[in-house]
């Protein structure tokens, strides 16, 4: 674990094919995250790729948990959408482009700029008579 712009970040690569540049980006697109929304306690990264065996291409997986008061926020791309994931710098990037949209839809609940739509039962009218 590492402290970035006060978030506690961890990370986990494969042993295999991981790098130094993997992990700077990783760290960069954290940062972006805080700058985004600056009230994330904690951030973990695991990439994951698969074992070696599979016919159709290493399609790396990314699983972020980000921390914040009263809730985690959890993007998981376990199964990748495309083949575009046998890059690793394109696993992260949709994954971390993932976590963004959730960070920016918790921080508008936060800040109460999503409607609330009341109940079915609470919305019915009264048939006129």
């Amino acid at each position: 674990m590492e402290a970035l712009y006060g978030i506690s970040l961890g990370y986990q690569l494969p042993q295999h094919g991981s790098s130094e540049a993997v992990e700077t980006r990783i760290r960069e697109k954290a940062a972006k995250l805080g700058r985004l929304y600056n009230r994330i306690i904690g951030c973990t990264v695991v990439v994951e790729a698969p074992h070696r065996h599979h016919h159709k291409g290493k399609l790396y997986s990314v699983h972020i948990d980000i921390s914040v008061p009263g809730k985690d926020l959890v993007v998981d791309r376990a199964k990748p959408l495309d083949h575009a994931h046998e890059d690793v710098y394109l696993a992260v990037r949709d994954a971390f482009n993932a976590a963004e949209r959730q960070l920016e839809d918790h921080a508008r609940r936060m800040r109460g700029d999503v409607k609330n739509h009341p109940a079915a039962r609470d919305s019915a009218v009264p048939p006129a008579e």
